[in-house]
């Protein structure tokens, strides 16, 4: 699951890069608005954490550009601002949530997660529940219908969650590729075949289908 956070403070971006690396994210960073709308229209990201004083173009101006681009990207908007009107004028502009600075980690991260949820309309909470598996976010692991839980490695869980929020959704190495790193990671999209047949060994390869010449299909109750 890859992010891009725009955001001009380098300190508090390292720190919020690293939080959600830990979390199972890729992770994007860019330090100013003209970059970060431009990466913002690559339609690799899944979500954009976004502030609003940002040098050369601020956020609001961005998040404008990309609605008036129809970007439907999901932003959550960061901020040092507190006033409601601005709160409601980011809203208006085309924002997803807003955050003021400071805040907690834990509060952006459960944020993020409510934003993804609602965007590939599945329920709220903190696990994501597709085809009778939960995916327990916090402990990195998964747990099957008979209740047993699986751990998983950092990159098996990356791509299981992109699946379960792709459920049924035809999806290409490349996409799974981009996904799974960042910009500044090696990438190699052998290794996702080798990630999947994990996958299939601790789920059941019924759970993924392969289209040859296409992808792979998360298949889940409905699917």
């Amino acid at each position: 699951m890859r992010l891009l956070l725009v955001e001009d403070d380098r300190d508090l971006a390292r720190l919020l890069k690293k939080n959600l690396e830990k979390a199972g994210y890729a992770v994007d960073v860019s330090h100013d608005g003209i970059e970060g709308e431009y990466l913002g229209n690559e339609g690799v990201y899944e979500l954009v954490i976004l502030d609003l004083g940002l040098p050369q173009r601020n956020g609001m101006t961005v998040l404008k550009n990309w609605r008036a681009q129809q970007n439907g990207l999901p932003v959550l908007i960061l901020t040092a601002r507190d006033a409601w009107y601005e709160k409601v004028d980011g809203f208006k502009a085309g924002a997803d949530d807003y955050l003021a600075k400071p805040f907690h980690v834990k509060e952006l991260l459960v944020r993020i997660n409510a934003l993804l949820h609602r965007f590939h309309q599945l329920p709220g909470g903190d696990n994501v529940q597709v085809g009778g598996l939960i995916l327990d976010q916090d402990h990195q692991q998964v747990v099957t219908e008979n209740g047993k839980r699986i751990d998983l490695t950092g990159a098996e869980f990356k791509l299981l969650r992109y699946f379960l929020l792709h459920r049924g959704q035809v999806i290409s190495k490349s996409t799974l590729n981009e996904q799974l790193y960042d910009f500044d990671s090696d990438k190699d999209s052998n290794v996702i075949e080798v990630y999947v047949n994990h996958l299939r060994r601790k789920l059941g390869k019924e759970r993924f289908e392969t289209r040859r010449g296409q992808g792979y299909i998360f298949k889940d109750e409905s699917s």
